[in-house]
């Protein structure tokens, strides 16, 4: 994480990642298979630090909308406080893994996963979130939050602790009864 925090994605080559951590290139490429293999393992183990935290914050609330609002805070919290984690589990090499590999990390991700999937579908049944599947209001609570932790990790035009007052409310609309 080092090497990429400073110098970015172009910057971390094989030959950088073992001056830096003193393994050899032998090492990197049993453990790993290739630098890909290498970028993708550090963005996923940063994605479940992410889940980590956001199911923590949804097992604190008592309500959907609570929920909601803990979830927005959240990402945007860890976002703000790992940027250079934020920026690698956005990256293009991140997203070109996660697009060609969804289920496959999905599934190593489950034990993560399978609280907020019950967390939804347990709303959904009480009628405090709108009868809609799972996956649909998963991409309607996070889809505008990505959207935000992109832009401030990219652009940083963006107030993320505006943005932490304003979503949930904004959110909270598209996925209430």
């Amino acid at each position: 994480m080092d090497v990429y925090a400073a110098s970015g994605e172009q910057g971390l080559t094989v030959s950088a990642i073992t001056g830096a951590s003193g393994v050899s290139p032998g090492s990197l490429y049993h453990h790993f298979g290739s630098l890909d293999g290498l970028v993708t393992a550090l963005a996923l183990r940063w994605v479940g630090r992410l889940l980590d935290e956001l199911v923590a914050a949804l097992g604190r609330t008592r309500t959907a909308r609570s929920g909601i609002r803990a979830v927005v805070r959240t990402y945007l919290e860890f976002v703000r406080d790992h940027p250079d984690a934020a920026r690698l589990m956005h990256s293009a090499t991140a997203d070109r893994y996660t697009m060609a590999h969804a289920g496959r990390i999905r599934d190593s991700q489950e034990a993560r996963l399978s609280p907020v999937a019950a967390w939804i579908r347990g709303r959904v049944e009480s009628g405090e979130l709108a009868p809609l599947p799972e996956p649909l209001v998963e991409s309607l609570v996070l889809g505008p939050v990505v959207g935000v932790a992109r832009r401030w990790l990219s652009v940083g035009d963006v107030d993320l602790e505006e943005a932490a007052r304003t979503l949930p409310d904004r959110i909270w609309r598209s996925v209430s009864p």
